[in-house]
């Protein structure tokens, strides 16, 4: 799921920014930016974010601001006296005249020490768990609202699989006796003259039939339907299950249409119902990568 949180911590010197954002990934994908001060804190960082995140690809940024009473002691004034003493000591030398620029100065490097690191301190860890802390449960509050309104629309899905599942039924239940007696009809064509028994021959066709019925991978496909919806109810870690759900759906909705030859118009409207239940699943599917 997506979201984004940002934290803001005082520390020595200065002031940390952390922000953590997340969009849909199959798996746990974490990638932090960290100033190379905060580098030995990584791995506190990432369990903490594994303690409360189980999906997701997610950026850890965080940057130190210094404070402006810590702003004053970035200006190196050895360096700036060093500067100035070359600078008249070269107009000296050299017979030139000139006056030494100061923005010139302050690129030099060294000048101005932007990147001065807080203390690191036995605090410190304490402190930028705590952000983290703060920022994971925020990001999870966001997550929280969009996969309740992801979870509504995949129960409607489920409510309209379990529809297409018993519109099914019902013209399997028509279509059965039909299929028989055109099974039967065939047969005799084939087997004109040939002497077959008629007994051995509706056992023939009834076993026919019986490979082309429904009635098994339909009762799975709602039974499956509605375990999925148990599952949204229920809460929780749910993403690898739903992910074997589906499967096992989408391959009951695979053998309903290899079974609906030889049915005429009503197996043409059982294949469409298929493939209808089929489009649901799919979606389910797209939105079970946004849930964990």
């Amino acid at each position: 799921m997506t979201g984004f949180a940002r934290v803001r911590r005082p520390v020595p010197g200065g002031e940390l920014g952390l922000s953590v954002k997340s969009v849909n990934h199959r798996g746990l994908d974490l990638h932090f930016h960290l100033p190379p001060e905060m580098d030995p804190f990584e791995g506190a960082l990432r369990n903490a974010v594994k303690a409360q995140v189980a999906r997701g690809h997610l950026q850890i940024h965080m940057v130190v601001s210094p404070d402006s009473a810590a702003a004053g002691s970035l200006f190196n004034r050895p360096l700036m006296a060093a500067y100035l003493a070359s600078f008249r000591e070269a107009l000296a030398e050299f017979h030139l005249e000139g006056q030494p620029d100061v923005n010139s100065a302050l690129r030099i490097p060294g000048m101005l020490r932007i990147d001065a690191a807080p203390e690191i301190g036995p605090d410190l860890e304490k402190t930028l768990l705590g952000a983290m802390e703060e920022a994971l449960a925020t990001l999870n509050t966001v997550r929280e609202r969009e996969g309740a309104a992801i979870a509504a629309e995949m129960r409607g899905r489920c409510t309209a699989i379990t529809g297409h599942a018993a519109e099914m039924e019902e013209i399997r239940s028509r279509a059965t006796p039909e299929f028989q007696k055109r099974m039967k009809e065939r047969l005799r064509n084939l087997l004109r003259g040939a002497g077959i028994e008629p007994q051995r021959l509706a056992q023939e066709a009834a076993l026919l039939a019986d490979r082309s019925d429904i009635a098994e991978e339909l009762m799975r496909l709602k039974t499956h339907a509605g375990q999925l919806s148990a599952l949204l109810d229920d809460g929780g870690e749910i993403g690898k299950r739903l992910d074997f759900l589906l499967q096992e759906m989408n391959r009951e909705a695979n053998t309903i249409l290899s079974k609906t030859g030889g049915l005429g118009e009503l197996g043409l409207k059982i294949t469409d119902l298929a493939l209808a239940a089929k489009a649901e699943i799919d979606k389910i599917r797209e939105q079970s990568l946004n849930l964990e």
